[in-house]
């Protein structure tokens, strides 16, 4: 990725633009279709989670995407183009609507003449279909009116705008520039005024239910009629007051550096959030990482006990069989489309309350594959549904009783050169005003302790409850 110079949006050229908009217009009006122009401004460093606490609206598609750790954050705010979906089909109709606005976009060459692709974000739920009164659509797919991108090396401000042969050219240039100098002039700080309400907990799965769940599963594996599957529960909290999504990200982000936290909204004032450590697929001039993920036990609290905890979890059967089961599904999968995977050694990928097992997967893509492709192959993968994948969902459908929704499914962005960053939407929560539902799952192999699994969920439900205010 190109390094481009942090300058203020006063290198925009206004009267080169309206030229540029008035040639997209002339086109418009001799082809009778509309145009999406994508308008990149190099802008000093700025914290894209400030821009979008100030100008994101509740009744609008927003997404916001961070890796601390990595320097980099991306907020997406209101849509020019969006599709809602359901259905078998829906990573395909993605891909499909994705192409066909790829085709009536323009990028305005404005940073040295070079040109950002602009990016779509996407949310897909872990079925195909979810239940009436979810939400959140089974896929969602927006490019941005307002895109914010931050890493080490620089940051931009994208507009993307949607013109026709009607537009009032002057009118949309004015608004663009007002809108600019606006989302320029914020300070660059959080507010700090919302105080946490006193929180109400509510278990919706029964305990003892949830362990004669485990208890059933680990019979069906001892029959052989599975190897695995994942088991979620969740836990609802009623605050005082509406949480705030803004300082909630912003409690994630530093208690999490290492993980990607995130939150898409429906437009409707539901929210859901979450700080992840599995990506899903990360792609960069067509070379593809996926984390293999899979394998867990708690941090010590000491020096000493942490690595004792670690050693005894790169060394347990179970954990590594659990691990390897990912592997190879990853694997298998890439091949089925061609891309012939290298795996890299295996390590600890250790967060603040809980390690994992890591081993990230390496490959070139072939020019004809597509990031959706790839990401229709994996979803789900063992680390969040089972083995065989078919049978373990259709028996997570039987025994969990609320709907998974956005949980453990893939949650992220594909630009127009095939550049491309998902995540699993794990250690989570949907949030919808002064309610919220929190999600943790535990994967069930030959050997699982439903004691040690329920308290695995409940680790991960705390860390995650830790950041709501």
């Amino acid at each position: 990725m190109p390094v481009l110079p942090c300058i203020t949006s006063f290198a925009l050229d206004y009267k080169k633009l309206y030229q540029f908009l008035l040639a997209c217009q002339q086109k418009c009006l001799l082809n009778s279709c509309q145009q999406f122009v994508s308008i990149p401004v190099a802008i000093e460093q700025v914290d894209p989670l400030v821009i979008f606490e100030n100008i994101a609206q509740v009744q609008q598609l927003n997404f916001y995407f961070e890796h601390k750790g990595k320097q980099e954050a991306t907020a997406a705010i209101d849509a020019i183009a969006q599709l809602h979906l359901h259905g078998k089909n829906r990573f395909n109709k993605v891909q499909e609507f994705i192409k066909s606005c790829q085709a009536k976009t323009v990028i305005f060459s404005n940073l040295n003449n070079i040109a950002l692709p602009p990016r779509f974000f996407c949310s897909f739920s872990f079925f195909d279909d979810n239940e009436a009164n979810y939400p959140f659509p089974a896929a969602t797919v927006f490019l941005p009116r307002w895109q914010i991108t931050k890493n080490s090396d620089f940051c931009t401000l994208v507009a993307n705008v949607a013109i026709d042969a009607k537009t009032n050219l002057e009118l949309l240039l004015d608004d663009l520039k007002t809108n600019i100098q606006n989302i320029l002039s914020l300070d660059d700080q959080l507010n700090k005024y919302h105080l946490p309400g006193k929180l109400i907990k509510k278990d919706v799965s029964n305990v003892k239910r949830f362990k004669q769940t485990i208890l059933s599963a680990l019979e069906s594996i001892h029959k052989k009629k599975l190897d695995k599957i994942v088991l979620a529960q969740t836990l609802d909290v009623l605050s005082g007051k509406d949480f705030s999504l803004y300082n909630s990200l912003n409690n994630l982000r530093q208690i999490h550096p290492n993980c990607y936290v995130f939150s898409t909204s429906n437009g409707k004032g539901q929210n859901f959030i979450g700080a992840s450590p599995e990506r899903l697929i990360s792609i960069r001039d067509r070379q593809l990482v996926i984390d293999a993920l899979a394998g867990s036990a708690p941090r010590g609290k000491t020096a000493v006990e942490d690595a004792d905890l670690a050693n005894l979890l790169l060394n347990s059967d179970k954990e590594k069989r659990e691990h390897k089961v990912v592997i190879d599904f990853i694997t298998q999968h890439l091949q089925a489309l061609g891309i012939e995977a290298n795996i890299l050694p295996p390590s600890l990928r250790q967060l603040c309350n809980i390690q994992h097992l890591w081993t990230p997967i390496e490959a070139k893509i072939p020019v004809n594959v597509h990031p959706l492709e790839i990401v229709a192959q994996l979803h789900p993968t063992p680390a969040v549904a089972g083995v065989s994948r078919d049978l373990a969902c259709a028996e997570i459908r039987r025994y969990e009783d609320f709907e998974r929704g956005l949980y453990a499914a893939p949650l992220g962005w594909v630009d127009y050169q095939g550049n491309s960053e998902f995540i699993v939407g794990i250690r989570s929560a949907l949030i919808d005003g002064d309610r919220a539902r929190l999600y943790a799952g535990a994967g069930i192999v030959k050997g699982s302790d439903p004691d040690k699994e329920l308290a695995e969920i409940q680790l991960k439900l705390q860390a995650l409850l830790k950041a709501l205010v």
